[in-house]
């Protein structure tokens, strides 16, 4: 399929997209009723049952598709085969499980019947438990999907479909079946869907994941814990020791001091940082709506490279002593704190947690012993800025939006994206609608009805364009 003519095929594909936008919301409801809960046994009948629509579904517009059990909820897998055959293979992604919705009395209305109402803003929105995360935005590629067979009769592209239940009670059952269907699932590259925009008008492309190392340390030294009086200033107190350890992790410009933690960290190019820089945002806007003013960490760094682009350190809880009311005198006979590093680029989590003990070993005191709990390892994910693919979904999104796309990183991790890369040697392409206030995993969840809209209607450009060669 040339250029030219995906670019004569795509209007047809997106006036139909338009023309059965009240049919696609009617869809989209029904998904939004089941209370697909993983994390809940009670409501294992409706994860099953909402798999066994999305089947119903995707067999309806032509897929080969069949609901897989696995030991926990099933999976959704589908294929379709392409018109072109020099066109790509592309995995899609998404989750049909939700959130619990305690606390419900917060919720404005009942969290498993959708509307449509008007925010704050004037816009039109689809309330309800999943209609961000994950249901509404999987929706606009299966709509896409609906629009380009109904127009055409086939799709521009080879498109395999997975769609997982238990993504919000930690994937228990993914790596398996990745594992044990790692041939039907490779495909040239992902397309994920579970992301968000810059803006309601700004589209994004995430390019970075940071990784996650996760550490607890306990500090052992008195075989009691002692009184302070009689043994204070002579015993060595584990809580001194912790503290200074955990000081010592960032030197006076905010850079870890861990050896070769910065090993595999690339520069972000000069250009992206500079696309970042335009975006206006500021150490005291971002930090404003926390209470807090000044940036912490790597200094002569923007917010956005700090949280999108740089690794971190950081302490997420101490425990040590007494912490009961009132006061008691006490050196503590252990002291420990749970530790994390996000990670960029290639860094290697085995690496970073083997360097870490190593500088905490070598700061314990002779006398005392320190023990080590893991608590999870993934890598971060760069994709290359100047990949093909990233350029024709950046160039597709900007046509359909007010704004041209922008490439961005993302502070927190997907583990699906970690997993393609490593279990089946595919890229992903991160591309959603959802908006920074759609409330996902809190009461009064929402999706722009804007962004199930258009976000329909990207897809099918980004389809068109990654067809076009």
């Amino acid at each position: 399929m040339s250029s030219a003519t995906a670019g004569l095929a795509l209007d047809p594909v997106l006036k139909r997209i338009d023309e059965n936008l009240t049919d696609s919301l009617k869809r989209v409801f029904e998904l939004v009723r089941m209370p697909s809960i993983s994390t809940d046994p009670g409501y294992a009948a409706d994860c099953r049952k909402a798999a066994e629509w999305l089947v119903a579904q995707l067999k309806g517009i032509g897929f080969d598709a069949s609901v897989r059990d696995t030991p926990g909820h099933p999976m959704v897998v589908a294929h379709h085969e392409g018109a072109a055959a020099d066109a790509p293979h592309v995995l899609f992604y998404g989750h049909y499980d939700v959130q619990p919705v305690d606390p419900i009395e917060l919720w404005d209305t009942e969290p498993f019947q959708p509307a449509i109402k008007t925010g704050p803003d004037g816009a039109k929105i689809i309330t309800g438990r999943g209609t961000a995360d994950d249901k509404g935005q999987l929706m606009t590629f299966v709509e896409a999907c609906r629009a380009y067979k109904e127009i055409h009769g086939g799709l521009p592209c080879k498109v395999t479909i997975l769609f997982e239940g238990e993504e919000e009670s930690g994937s228990p059952s993914l790596k398996p079946f990745l594992d044990a269907n790692s041939e039907e699932l490779k495909a040239d590259f992902a397309l994920v869907c579970d992301t968000s925009m810059w803006d309601a008008n700004t589209p994004a492309i995430s390019t970075g994941l940071r990784g996650l190392v996760g550490e607890e340390i306990t500090i052992q030294a008195a075989d009691r814990d002692l009184h302070s009086g009689y043994f204070g200033g002579a015993a060595a107190n584990p809580i001194h020791i912790l503290s200074k350890i955990l000081a010592d992790m960032h030197d006076a410009d905010g850079k870890v001091t861990i050896p070769n933690f910065y090993e595999g960290v690339d520069e972000t190019p000069k250009e992206i940082l500079e696309q970042w820089e335009n975006l206006g945002q500021t150490a005291e806007k971002f930090l404003g709506e926390i209470g807090l003013a000044l940036p912490s960490g790597e200094k002569g760094r923007s917010v956005l490279e700090l949280t999108w682009a740089r690794p971190t350190a950081e302490v997420n809880g101490i425990i040590g002593g007494y912490t009961g009311e009132g006061f008691k005198t006490v050196i503590a006979a252990k002291a420990s704190a749970k530790v994390s590093f996000r990670l960029v680029g290639k860094q290697d989590p085995a690496a970073i947690r083997e360097n870490f003990r190593e500088f905490v070993r070598s700061r314990i005191p002779a006398d005392c012993t320190v023990s080590f709990h893991e608590h999870g390892g993934s890598p971060g994910i760069q994709l290359p800025y100047d990949s093909t693919v990233l350029q024709k979904a950046k160039d597709a999104l900007s046509d359909e939006w007010p704004n041209p796309a922008l490439m961005i990183g993302m502070g927190g991790s997907i583990p699906v994206v970690g997993d393609f890369q490593t279990m089946l040697g595919m890229d992903s392409v991160l591309v959603g609608f959802g908006l920074a206030d759609d409330r996902i995993h809190s009461p009064n969840e929402k999706y722009a009805l804007k962004s199930y809209h258009k976000g329909q209607r990207s897809w099918a450009r980004i389809l068109d364009a990654l067809a076009a060669g």
